[in-house]
């Protein structure tokens, strides 16, 4: 489990072809690679990853061909870098949200809109998670812990502060980008105990009521 709050960037060295439906990828980070160990989670870009090696600044993991399918994961070349973050240690602070590292959908970065030293972006959605997502309520882009600000049917904005832009990818996206969406925990498990998406008659101003 994670946070959503991005300790560094890597810089993907290197990315196999599937061998057997898996696929190797190598990210430089020697601070992060100095503090794993063979089967560490790891976030990468938002997708939980294991540890296969580490050492040399350097650490290894594997994605199974259905990681490559579901998340941008699939399109990344050597050279690009990737939002890295430790799984989350019991006792410490959780100032960002639950996180765990399985995305729901790659949506599209469709408009930019500057907003003094920030920006704020658009989304899309599709109709499978768009019912989780609402305004300030808590999502995950890439791996980073966002909250959300405006939420339409194909469609959702966030806002990214100076800190977001400058220390992690976030800051590099452009229109038609894809980017890898993990919608809130909450939400997910709500849907799960009712069989599928939140069905008329609940709404988040109820589970408010009734302290959620």
């Amino acid at each position: 489990m994670f946070t959503g709050l991005v300790e560094r960037m890597g810089r993907v060295v290197s990315i196999s072809g599937s061998s057997g439906g898996v696929s190797d990828i190598a990210i430089e980070s020697p601070e992060i690679a100095a503090e794993i160990v063979r089967g560490d989670s790891v976030a990468v870009s938002g997708v939980c990853l294991t540890v296969i090696e580490a050492g040399g600044g350097v650490f290894r993991a594997q994605m199974m061909e259905e990681t490559l399918r579901v998340t941008n994961l699939g399109g990344v070349k050597p050279g690009e870098h990737v939002n890295l973050e430790r799984a989350l240690k019991l006792g410490g602070r959780l100032d960002g949200h639950f996180v765990l590292g399985h995305t729901d959908e790659v949506g599209e970065v469709i408009r930019i809109e500057p907003d003094g030293n920030a920006r704020k972006i658009w989304i899309s959605a599709s109709d499978n998670i768009s019912w989780g997502i609402v305004p300030k309520g808590s999502i995950a882009l890439d791996g980073v812990s966002l909250t959300v600000i405006d939420s339409e049917n194909d469609r959702f904005s966030v806002g990214l502060i100076p800190t977001t832009l400058r220390e992690t990818t976030l800051g590099r996206l452009k229109r038609g980008d894809g980017v890898n969406i993990e919608i809130d925990v909450v939400a997910r498990y709500i849907a799960g105990l009712r069989g599928g998406k939140p069905k008329s008659g609940l709404t988040w101003e109820k589970l408010a009521e009734y302290g959620w």
